[in-house]
């Protein structure tokens, strides 16, 4: 029996959330800077599916 796999997913996500959180931190200019920075490293995917639902309308 087959099993479907979804490795390549789970990589390209894990390396928008490491380069997502290099850039928040990078930005960042304090210690609570780079907690909310890494927070946001956390969300950002879900944030960017809300938007582009919101530009089209659904």
């Amino acid at each position: 029996m087959a099993k479907n796999s979804s490795h390549g997913g789970n990589a390209v996500y894990g390396l928008g959330l490491i380069g997502a959180a290099i850039y928040f931190i990078q930005s960042a200019t304090g210690f609570w800077d780079g907690i909310l920075g890494l927070l946001k490293a956390m969300v950002w995917p879900a944030v960017l599916v809300y938007e582009i639902l919101k530009i089209l309308n659904m």
